[in-house]
């Protein structure tokens, strides 16, 4: 029966009835007005500012491709993208915030690499079945550089240095578990050598003192670390990708050295589970034309990073994949990541 008809024949009734008797009404209009605010909110979105929260301080990786995104977003939502920092435990805290937010498309998780190097045993949730996904952002090489004393111009003569001083030399990285750290201890593993690590609470205060000397090797983001480089205050080594990156032709890959090494680091969008099918759709549609702009496209070319054009499954299948490779890499180093 239609819910017209319904309330027409409610309407002719005149014998007192019980309460329960017009409990499939009630029901009715209950789930047929749940459904239309459901159906609006999705319509409406966004209403509001969206905040956007990220496992690291501004001026890293992570925060410089976040923030060209969400200037595209304000412009095609028609609302503010607020970049919040909400930086430690290698993002773990940024990600838990998320996943603890309500379900309703207002909160993004910057969602990275460094989601599926942390070791999930020291976690009290689970990104991939706590966060859905929204969409990919951009993927690219990390860059293994020294600072400009290290008596060393390529991963050989890295490693042989490092032999000839085992325990001497410092390795920073962005933070304990992060894919800088899980790149230096793949490293380490492959080339049989002994670095001291040295977490930061984030990318940008590691250079500053890889800068400065503090640290003598980094494996980190080619976005972090191109201006340094380009600047001679730090030296590139190799890259961290399977093959040579277009934006530093003459810095070999580590796997031409120690053959089978290769480390991605990654960048997408979660939010949490739950948020309405409608909004995450929205979501990914805006922003995979956002990455299909020749605007954008430049401007990841010129941070050393490409696209990550997917659907949200695809995005997911692609984030698991790389957890499952990391953990692998844990269990058979035996990195300390708590």
């Amino acid at each position: 029966m239609r819910l017209t008809a319904a309330l027409r024949l409610a309407a002719t009734l005149s014998l007192p009835r019980p309460l329960w008797a017009f409990a499939p009404l009630v029901l009715c209009l209950a789930d047929c007005s749940i459904t239309g605010i459901g159906q609006a909110s999705a319509q409406d979105y966004p209403s509001r500012p969206v905040r956007w929260i990220i496992g690291f301080p501004p001026g890293g990786s992570t925060d410089t491709v976040v923030r060209i995104m969400s200037e595209w977003l304000q412009t095609r939502l028609g609302q503010s993208v607020l970049v919040e920092n909400k930086s430690g435990a290698a993002s773990n805290i940024a990600t838990e915030a998320v996943i603890n937010a309500p379900p309703d498309g207002y909160t993004l998780a910057a969602v990275t690499s460094a989601n599926a190097t942390t070791n999930k045993r020291t976690l009290t949730f689970d990104f991939l079945n706590q966060l859905a996904p929204v969409a990919g952002l951009a993927q690219g090489p990390s860059v293994m550089v020294v600072h400009p004393s290290v008596p060393a111009n390529s991963v050989a003569e890295f490693i042989a240095y490092a032999k000839a001083n085992p325990g001497k030399i410092n390795m920073g990285t962005p933070g304990i578990g992060t894919t800088g750290h899980m790149a230096g201890e793949l490293f380490k593993a492959m080339a049989g050598i002994d670095l001291v690590h040295v977490p930061y609470r984030g990318s940008a205060p590691a250079v500053t003192d890889l800068i400065g000397g503090q640290v003598q090797v980094m494996f980190d983001a080619m976005i972090s670390t191109l201006p340094q480089i380009q600047s001679g205050k730090i030296r590139a080594l190799a890259v961290t990708t399977a093959t040579r990156s277009a934006m530093l032709p003459d810095v070999p890959a580590i796997a031409e050295t120690v053959p089978g090494y290769e480390a991605i680091i990654w960048y997408g969008v979660g939010v949490p589970r739950g948020t309405p099918a409608e909004v995450v759709a929205k979501l990914n549609r805006e922003i995979n034309a956002g990455l299909a702009s020749t605007k954008m496209r430049s401007q990841l070319s010129e941070l050393g990073s490409t696209p990550i054009v997917a659907s949200p499954g695809e995005f997911w299948t692609f984030a698991r994949s790389e957890t499952e490779k990391w953990e692998q890499v844990i269990r058979q180093s035996g990195a300390k990541t708590e």
